[in-house]
């Protein structure tokens, strides 16, 4: 295969390929530099190594190379696989572009401990992640645009085709919608598209031609292709900062580039206050997907205008990388069908159902906008993970995605209630007893619910209840089933008709969603019960103390008397002696302000001045000040109780 020629032939077609590159670490860097010496290009390299390329960049570093464009790359998973740094590397190729992906030796791939893994298998050492490099491995076998180089293989060339030249129409598409964003009189504008479609440039364009226009992203460095556009008519103003302005600006349009990545809430007020808002969003990415935006927020607004960007600026619609990459990566929507005649609920494994596993995820992606190749790895080779799907096999309609938590170790368990300590994952058991207060809730054994979705022709017909009392009847050995989610009252209305009860409400708002984080759990054991019960009459007796933190008007009755006891002493004595937060002492250091006063905690908590005016030296050392007063409060309260408690917190450190 003559290299030069296929490769202008590429770009006369507007098409880029992956070249697969497997061996041992000598031969793949050979393999290289005779790639690098052939073909004149950029060959952006992202790699953790230098042996090959004295100008690698890491994975983590790919964002700030977004927004331009490059000839060749090459990727190193020899020794773990960023799938979302790949994916984003993939999106900056232009036409007739080599992506060259090295890889650990070929059969040995499998069972390689994967270093990626680390990031989100929630373990202390890295390991191998055999269901989800078998399939990528499948992908490239079956794929006959895929090039593969493999150590002790013959090489095998990407099957010729007569591909027709490449004539973007890319702009074309971008006027017509300009035209039609132009003539429209009051409304929402959603444009919605893939990456590499040119959308962030068509608001660009809008804010060029209607003028004066304002433009506000989740963050102003994701805004420079939009701003190349708009030229010296762009004007950025940051979502809170626009927000804050009383009367807002006088605007012909506002312009909110991702909108999918602001909390709902946020965009709500920002959507009420312009008579015309062009939102763009992406459907579909190494970050994310803006799907679950779509459904959710833009359904809820009244005058509403439909727009997608689907041709490519930078290939061409039948390019080879983008269609593999798409299908290895399962960026494909959720396709919706005619529900079977029965359906029935089954567990689901990577081993037994991976098209099926394959198509929940897919579900999941549509409702869940933060739903990225990560969760894709981790659903794959995680351990701990549990899934049940409704429908069947080749017709999924519900997914749900349980992940084991719990069982921790005493001496650890009490390390995280004190603050001490914070192992990775166990989302909600330790949440309860880092900030709950419940040392049971991270030994006992659990099952969170990370996700659950239904296909949106099928909501309403109790097939989301189904699957939760289903993986209720199927959590053998285990004390509670437990869910973390941002809090709505129709989200809470969900979670109790399953029978959950709400125990913990966090303090600030999510990125995500706006929401309050809550988290509620369902009892299934003796064990489970108690820290149920206990846990919900604490939520219910801080209640009135956290409202002063969290603007929620919950259905809770206050319970017990506003007297510091024994529950309270506790919790005290972690935030006095230990590292117990702040927010998490709230309600407690209140009743005990008020019996024991000491000066800096009467003036935040009784007077309610601001932690900022109050003391010096930063939040730090007021914090440092703050456990000083409570230890003392904690003695003058009960000297033997607060010494014993000294004592016991002191061998924790």
């Amino acid at each position: 295969m003559n290299l030069r020629e296929v490769s202008t032939a590429m770009q006369r077609a507007g098409i880029r390929r992956l070249c697969v590159i497997s061996g041992s670490s000598a031969w793949t860097s050979q393999q290289v530099a005779q790639w690098r010496s052939t073909l004149a290009g950029d060959w952006l390299c992202i790699s953790e190594q230098t042996d090959f390329s004295a100008t690698s960049h890491a994975p983590a570093a790919l964002r700030t190379l977004l927004g331009r464009e490059f000839l060749h790359a090459i990727f190193d998973a020899r020794h773990g696989f960023h799938a979302e740094a790949f994916a984003a590397l993939a999106g900056t190729l232009k036409a007739g572009s080599w992506l060259l992906l090295l890889t650990p030796p070929w059969q040995a791939w499998a069972s390689q401990a994967d270093a990626d893994s680390l990031r989100w298998a929630d373990v202390s050492v890295a390991i191998a992640t055999p269901h989800f490099t078998r399939q990528l491995q499948q992908s490239m076998l079956d794929d006959p645009q895929v090039m593969l180089l493999r150590e002790g293989y013959p090489a095998r060339a990407p099957q010729a085709i007569a591909w027709p030249e490449w004539h973007c129409r890319a702009p074309q598409q971008q006027q017509r919608i300009l035209q039609q964003l132009l003539a429209m009189p009051t409304g929402v504008a959603v444009i919605t598209a893939a990456r590499g479609r040119g959308k962030s440039a068509l608001a660009g364009m809008l804010a060029r031609e209607k003028r004066p226009c304002l433009v506000t992203a989740p963050a102003k460095v994701s805004t420079d292709v939009l701003a190349q556009f708009a030229g010296e008519h762009f004007q950025f103003i940051a979502p809170d900062a626009l927000l804050a302005i009383n009367p807002p600006p006088q605007a012909e349009w506002l312009i909110i580039d991702e909108a999918a990545a602001i909390p709902a809430p946020l965009l709500a007020k920002l959507v009420a206050r312009f008579p015309r808002v062009l939102l763009t969003t992406t459907v579909q990415g190494y970050e994310g997907t803006g799907r679950g935006f779509m459904l959710r927020f833009c359904a809820s607004l009244s005058d509403v205008h439909y727009f997608a960007l689907d041709e490519p600026l930078r290939w061409s619609p039948h390019d080879p990388l983008e269609a593999w990459l798409s299908h290895v990566l399962l960026f494909e929507d959720a396709q919706e069908s005619a529900p079977p005649s029965a359906i029935s609920l089954f567990p689901a494994s990577p081993e037994q159902h991976a098209e099926a596993l394959a198509a929940g995820y897919r579900l999941l992606a549509s409702a869940h906008y933060r739903t990225s190749p990560l969760d894709l790895r981790r659903m794959l080779d995680a351990p701990g993970q549990r899934f049940w799907l409704a429908g069947t096999p080749d017709n999924v309609q519900g997914a749900l995605w349980l992940v084991e938590e719990g069982g921790l170790d005493p001496a650890l368990a009490w390390s995280v209630w004190a603050g001490l300590r914070r192992p990775r994952g166990n989302l909600v058991a330790q949440s309860l007893a880092a900030h709950a207060g419940f040392v049971e809730a991270a030994t006992l054994r659990s099952r969170r619910i990370s996700r659950i979705a239904v296909m949106a022709a099928q909501r309403q017909r109790g097939i989301g209840t189904a699957l939760v009392a289903t993986a209720r009847q199927q959590a053998q050995g285990c004390d509670y089933l437990s869910v973390s989610f941002g809090y709505t009252e129709a989200l809470w209305r969900f979670w109790q008709r399953c029978g959950f009860t709400l125990v913990r409400i966090g303090s600030q708002r999510e990125a995500s969603s706006g929401c309050y984080a809550a988290m509620a759990m369902l009892a299934l054991t003796p064990a489970g019960e108690m820290l149920q019960q206990r846990a919900a009459r604490r939520l219910a007796r801080d209640w009135p103390w956290l409202q002063q933190l969290i603007e929620l008007d919950l259905p809770l009755e206050p319970e017990g008397e506003q007297q510091t006891d024994d529950d309270d002493l506790a919790l005290l004595a972690g935030f006095a002696w230990a590292q117990r937060p702040w927010e998490a002492s709230f309600a407690a250091l209140q009743r005990l302000v008020r019996q024991h006063p000491q000066p800096l905690l009467h003036a935040i908590l009784v007077q309610k001045q601001a932690l900022s005016q109050v003391g010096s030296g930063g939040r730090k050392a007021l914090m440092a000040q703050l456990r000083v007063e409570a230890a003392q409060a904690l003695t003058d309260r009960d000297a033997s109780a607060a010494s014993r408690w000294q004592q016991r917190l002191a061998s924790l450190q």
